[in-house]
């Protein structure tokens, strides 16, 4: 059952790319694929839930809807959870 999932399976940067706005998104080929939503947990999933955690919070950082204080506690947590 695994070999018949295609090569860019769970890689987050190939099926959930970062666009030029700083957002992600998933290629037209990927909606097409019958594994999209496994493989788009798979790819958030793991190390890459921390990832996904820090764009969000910089970007409401940015926004100004996050302090400095909120936004460095929340990092160092999510530090924390990655060097686990």
């Amino acid at each position: 059952m695994e070999d018949n999932k295609p090569e860019c399976f769970g890689d987050l940067e190939q099926v959930f790319p970062m666009s030029e706005g700083g957002l992600r998104h998933s290629p037209e080929k990927c909606m097409v694929c019958s594994e999209k939503t496994q493989c788009l947990r798979t790819a958030v999933a793991g190390e890459n839930q921390v990832v996904m955690e820090e764009e969000k919070l910089d970007r409401a950082y940015k926004s100004g809807k996050v302090s400095f204080l909120e936004r460095w506690s929340k990092k160092k947590r999510l530090y924390h959870r990655r060097t686990k």
